[in-house]
């Protein structure tokens, strides 16, 4: 009940005073609660779903919510036609009981048929068929029409797309009916242009370019054009992806490029044509196994160490090799993780045919990362990385082939490619065995984070790592979170450092280390 009373205020004149008063009365529980319609399939879908028990109070906010869960569950239990009615309570004064009545049509029981897409195409219905992870005759699913939603939107061809179910009448074997799923396109520009920026101690400063058109050859055909401008590397690339190639989330890649490179190793001018088959994890399905196999053809002609003079000489190599990864991931994200870890594992055999004599060789590399969440906002992050190269004697590899460590997404402190054996000049000449570790404090506040690292590693000329001479190097890191991934600053000192060594080496890029 509530009343209110209004007074002038004394001495104050065309001031009033208001009081309002209220008295809660009586509380009011569910009493009966009663569900009007036909029954579903399994029976009490709809009563299981309405989150309301007798003796609940009754609460208007909590009502409208349990009922929106009974339209957002049925869909997910094959009845995406659910219609949800007006709810009746009749309250007792004398109980104190509201008897509550919801009238619900669940519709017809329906499952899976097949795909129509209509409006602005960026391609197909049987494309449409390769997306979507449901098979036909299965039970319908809604989570199953927003990953397809999701899918869609992720090949990032569209302005728009819509999806929906439409009813065919058709009744299936099992007794449901067939529910076909309409794809309404608004296709997009497919043209795309894109730069990235980055710089690192030992590497400088890079910046990538490219333009692309991204369903060139549809469906999902893209053609790239990039280029690569640095104070160390120049490049320029042509590459031809098809993402989705006759299964979700599975990618062919052919792409020609040509390189300059001008390192403290070696510098290179190095044209080459690489493809790839691959299946990949997403941010939308990320998957526990991943793997990928391809080929790689180089022509090079690279400066290396001659030991017999002492002194660096051009050298012409024509490279021919096979590639394959395997990798698991039971991390809760692909960009951020906080907890789970990684695996991968990849396979190269190549030859190499330089100065009429040919060499055969296998490239191996394993790699694990493991993330720990200490708190909310604190995550323990470590990484560990293990490669070799056997079968031809070093200095028959080109030396781009050969294993180097150092640098940002190495061992953090000294610059790009500066750890391992090294020439009479004190150059770095690379190895065929490495090993590096890593380890992190991520604390994140907000959409920022400070990161304190302690890194280890070393490249050995011999075909196994020796675990001997490892250097160490440990910094601080600061981040900045986007939707996109974190963009990464960090800074990193040597520790034991050594003459010509840097006191301090700086790395910005985006995403986190490992």
């Amino acid at each position: 009940m509530v009343s209110s009373l209004v007074e002038p205020v004394q001495n104050q004149p065309g001031r009033v005073t208001a009081t309002i008063s209220a008295s809660p009365g009586s509380r009011y529980t569910l009493g009966t609660i009663v569900i009007e319609g036909p029954e579903t399939v399994p029976p009490g879908l709809v009563r299981s779903a309405l989150a309301l028990r007798t003796g609940d109070p009754i609460v208007a906010s909590a009502i409208e919510a349990a009922e929106g869960g009974v339209a957002l569950q049925l869909p997910q239990q094959g009845y995406p036609f659910v219609k949800v009615g007006e709810r009746d309570i009749e309250l007792d004064d004398a109980t104190h009981l509201g008897a509550y009545t919801l009238p619900v049509d669940p519709g017809p029981r329906s499952s899976f048929g097949t795909y129509s897409t209509t409006g602005q195409l960026a391609f197909n219905a049987a494309h449409v068929g390769v997306l979507a992870r449901v098979k036909p005759g299965e039970l319908y699913d809604d989570r199953r029409v927003n990953d397809l939603r999701e899918a869609l939107v992720a090949t990032g061809l569209f302005d728009s797309v819509a999806v929906e179910p439409r009813r065919t009448g058709q009744i299936a074997p099992d007794g449901t009916e067939v529910v076909d799923l309409l794809v309404t396109q608004n296709a997009g520009k497919p043209r795309r242009l894109a730069a990235t920026a980055g710089y690192s101690t030992g590497q400088g400063l890079r910046l990538d370019a490219s333009w692309t058109h991204r369903n060139l050859f549809g469906p999902e055909g893209s053609l790239a054009f990039s280029g690569t401008a640095g104070t160390q590397e120049q490049g320029a690339a042509a590459t031809f992806r098809r993402a989705n190639a006759g299964r979700r989330d599975k990618t062919v890649l052919l792409s020609v490029t040509a390189n300059r490179q001008n390192f403290d190793a070696y510098k290179a001018l190095t044209l080459g044509i690489n493809g790839r088959i691959s299946l990949d994890s997403t941010p939308i399905w990320q998957k526990r196994w991943t793997w990928a196999y391809g080929f790689e053809l180089l022509g090079s002609r690279e400066d290396t160490f001659q030991a017999a003079t002492g002194k660096r000489a051009y050298q012409n190599y024509g490279i021919a090799g096979i590639n394959g990864q395997v990798g698991f991931d039971s991390t809760n994200s692909l960009l951020d993780p906080t907890k789970g870890f990684r695996a991968m594992v990849r396979i190269s055999p190549e030859t190499s045919q330089t100065e009429g004599s040919n060499y055969r060789y296998i490239r191996a590399q394993v790699d694990g990362s493991t993330y720990y969440p200490v708190t909310d906002s604190l995550v323990m992050a470590g990484r560990i990385r293990v490669a070799s190269i056997a079968g031809a004697p070093r200095d028959a590899i080109a030396p781009s082939r050969r294993l180097y460590a150092g640098g940002g997404g190495s061992v953090r402190g000294f610059g790009y490619q500066q750890l391992g054996p090294r020439d009479s000049n004190n150059d770095p000449v690379g190895g065929r065995s490495l090993v590096e570790a890593a380890i992190e404090a991520r604390y994140r506040f907000g959409n920022f984070g400070i990161v304190p690292f302690f890194d280890v590693g070393q490249a050995y000329a011999s075909t196994q790592p020796k675990f001997t001479d490892l250097r160490y190097g440990a910094g601080i890191g600061a981040r900045y979170y986007t939707n996109f991934g974190p963009v990464r600053f960090d800074v990193a000192t040597p520790l034991g450092r050594r003459k010509g060594e840097s006191k301090v080496a700086i790395y910005i890029s985006i995403g986190q280390a490992f």
